[in-house]
């Protein structure tokens, strides 16, 4: 399943990661720098919040290639249920 994602879409995905990146750069200083445990704790959770969305908004946005990637597959001969197997693992791979 490739990822095809259009213009808004995927300048609003890419600027989620680069929040991410940008919070996970902050966290390895806040380490290095020896800062309080919670500031550091706080920085990583956003981090992943921010990444957590990132990875949703790719999914909701690519959702209906996802669809049609399974549909395509089942009419040449792949194994439907397998198709699905892939995608509900593709978003369990979230959770």
């Amino acid at each position: 399943m490739d990822l095809d994602l259009a213009g808004a879409e995927l300048k609003s995905v890419l600027n989620r990661l680069r929040r991410a990146q940008g919070q996970i750069s902050g966290v390895i200083k806040m380490i290095e720098e020896g800062r309080d445990c919670e500031d550091v704790v706080t920085q990583l959770a956003a981090a992943s919040r921010a990444l957590d969305r990132a990875g949703f908004a790719i999914i909701a946005t690519g959702l209906q290639q996802c669809l049609t990637d399974v549909e395509d597959g089942a009419k040449n001969g792949e194994d439907r249920d397998a198709m699905r197997a892939r995608l509900e693992k593709l978003f369990l791979s979230l959770a």
